[in-house]
């Protein structure tokens, strides 16, 4: 979090600079501090500080200074440690565990509450108006893309997932204005989800990209979800890039689920009923 601070501080207008650089210099006391403490240290009005944690991508005061506090707090292990040739099976399962929960509790301090809102309504739209949530990404990302359809699926959403660069500009093409279009993907690099992502948007559907920040397709969707890590897509096999994304799209079923309410109830139940045959007793 206050690295994306320091790398922001050049973008901002002159007053929020001032409250970015309070931060820095001491960000414990920042998210302890009243905001008439802060807007008087940093020397600009009370909106100006609300208006710097809003450009840093969050819900206001309150929401900055939760993932502030979280993100400085002593004891949470935020460190990638990469597997060696030489590490013994006990070494592997420590490092591959301790990188996915690092991995899960920085998420956690520096999620977008404001963009995960936007994405849930978008989706929660979506469905009231029986329109369709198509999810596309391509090799790893392909399976996170299958495994929301069916989180999806079980809401009683309208939506498929497509792994195919073919398909996807395809289905992309027969999207309307009320459809959604989530593009899942590890690097934000990839030329046939940034196609399809550009047809999407194009045909009026409202686009959700999960990836990287500063990758081309960061910028390409109307509602970004940040899936930073210190994974390297070229160099590692995707693990913890995965697991992340399978939380982001965890949360975004969930939100879902509970903005339909209770009349989801019955379809579940129902569905459970029937699945017993599957299964021995």
């Amino acid at each position: 979090m206050l690295d994306r601070i320091k790398a922001s501080l050049s973008s901002l207008a002159p007053a929020e600079q001032r409250v970015g650089k309070l931060v820095l210099a001491d960000p414990r006391a920042f998210a302890n501090l009243p905001v008439t403490e802060l807007a008087d240290r940093s020397h600009v009005s009370k909106p100006t500080v609300v208006r710097f944690c809003r450009s840093m991508g969050y819900d206001g005061l309150s929401d900055f200074k939760l993932k502030l506090a979280g993100s400085v707090s002593e004891g949470v292990p935020f460190i990638h440690r990469s597997v060696d040739a030489d590490d013994k099976t006990s070494d592997i399962a420590v490092k591959v565990i301790d990188n996915t929960v690092a991995a899960f509790l920085k998420y956690r301090n520096d999620a977008s509450s404001f963009a995960l809102e936007h994405a849930a309504q978008a989706l929660a739209a979506t469905q009231k108006t029986n329109r369709r949530i198509e999810f596309y990404g391509v090799g790893n990302s392909g399976i996170v893309a299958q495994d929301a359809q069916h989180k999806f699926f079980r809401l009683g959403v309208n939506a498929i997932a497509y792994s195919d660069g073919h398909m996807q500009v395809m289905s992309a093409s027969m999207l309307r204005p009320g459809d959604c279009a989530v593009i899942i993907s590890n690097s934000g690099r990839t030329r046939d989800l940034m196609d399809a992502c550009d047809i999407a948007k194009k045909q009026g559907a409202t686009t959700i990209v999960i990836t990287a920040s500063g990758s081309p397709l960061a910028s390409a969707g109307h509602i970004h979800l940040t899936a930073d890590h210190p994974e390297g897509y070229d160099k590692y096999s995707p693990m913890v890039s995965r697991l992340l994304h399978l939380l982001i799209i965890d949360i975004l079923a969930t939100t879902v689920a509970l903005r339909i309410g209770e009349e989801l109830q019955p379809t579940l139940r129902d569905m459970k009923n029937n699945l017993r045959s599957k299964r021995y007793t």
